[in-house]
């Protein structure tokens, strides 16, 4: 069989993988020379912990059980299966944290509420003043801004996979082919629309009520920290903001500790993880309301420097890049992904949300399943 993917992020290239794994061959198609949206621009986690139970926990779980093996043949992704520590300032906060452990699901999540002195153990490089910290066990990282690079090029070697960058597919041209900007046809087996937040143009041509929308981030990266980040990090305020939490607890929290008026503005969350070279990716906003803004905006990097700060004990090196992302996301939130047959051979898959980088590998399985490659 020939399987043609257009879209080189994480999503596009993990469909390539499976093809090319089940023996394949692949035609990789791709607007830009290299990935450049938002597959790129994110944290790198593979997040479990904040998980919906059900389909979208099953997903984010299969997803790390694929990216360790894929790391391991991969090492250019960097794959680490360093955990996660929600750190909790107070009694309010903790009261959450503790609910999430007693959820059914919670041991598969590897969720451990931990005392102060617990979570600097685990994390040494955690030197602030908190309370604890919610554990879990599941969550690792790899290296976005090369990962699809690494990926891209243990596909070379397999032999059955051909890579075109710098070519945007225009047209879908009858059953199972595609034109694109140089006027050249590519014919397969099966074509799949791997477009991210591109959501106009030819996408909007084939759905025009597509159910996905676009969300915009604002994140950042310091220069190297000079010691170990041994897990990744999150604030409370990443409670309210993922669907695994939703507990009385997590009522009692909004009911009576409000965020503070940027992360509220802003929509925020801190989540924070070590890159290979020492620095640390810092984020995020999102931003619902198009037309989106063409700047950045200082208030949320002087909020979570602040935040940052007070869990690590320390000033924040340098901050060395700062940069805004757009992804794609379901309207209804609830669903991992959208997966449409938009012609005959041809299927589209998008939306998967800030879940794109944890839930790719497992998403772009079931797609290989359900057409039978």
């Amino acid at each position: 069989m020939r399987v043609i993917v257009v879209g080189a992020g994480v999503l596009g290239t993990l469909h390539a993988w499976h093809a090319v794994e089940r023996g394949h061959e692949v035609l990789h198609i791709e607007r830009e020379a290299e990935a450049r949206g938002a597959s790129v621009r994110n944290f790198g986690q593979i997040w479990v912990s904040g998980r919906a139970g059900g389909e979208e926990l099953a997903t984010a779980l299969r997803a790390r059980e694929l990216w360790e093996h894929i790391g391991a043949r991969v090492p250019g992704i960097g794959f680490r299966a360093i955990g996660s520590l929600t750190v909790v300032r107070n009694e309010i906060e903790r009261a959450v944290a503790e609910a999430a452990t007693r959820l059914p699901d919670a041991g598969a999540r590897g969720y451990q509420l931990l005392d102060a002195d617990a979570t600097r153990a685990l994390n040494p490089a955690l030197r602030g003043e908190f309370a604890g910290a919610l554990w879990c066990e599941r969550d690792a990282a790899v290296e976005p801004r090369v990962a699809q690079l690494a990926l891209k090029n243990a596909l070379l070697e397999s032999g059955r996979y051909t890579y075109l960058g710098d070519r945007e597919v225009r047209d879908v041209v009858g059953e199972r082919a595609v034109r694109d900007d140089c006027g050249e046809t590519h014919h397969g087996d099966a074509v799949i629309l791997c477009t991210g937040a591109w959501l106009g143009g030819l996408v909007r041509e084939l759905i025009p009520d597509l159910p996905v929308r676009r969300v915009r981030l604002q994140m950042m990266q310091t220069d190297p920290l000079g010691e170990p980040l041994t897990t990744s990090v999150a604030d409370a305020d990443s409670f309210r903001y993922y669907p695994a939490y939703r507990s009385d607890a997590l009522d009692a929290l909004n009911a009576g500790q409000a965020q503070a008026p940027t992360a509220a503005e802003h929509k925020m969350q801190l989540l924070m993880v070590q890159r290979a070279d020492g620095g640390l990716t810092i984020g995020d906003t999102h931003e619902y309301e198009t037309p989106f803004a063409f700047d950045t905006v200082e208030e949320p990097y002087e909020h979570l420097t602040g935040v940052v700060e007070s869990i690590l004990g320390r000033t924040l090196p340098r901050v060395r890049h700062r940069w805004a992302g757009v992804y794609a996301q379901c309207t209804d939130t609830g669903r991992v992904v959208h997966r449409q047959q938009v012609r005959d051979g041809v299927w589209l898959v998008t939306g998967p949300g800030g879940r794109g980088m944890t839930c790719s590998p497992a998403i772009a399985e079931t797609t290989a399943n359900e057409l039978g490659w």
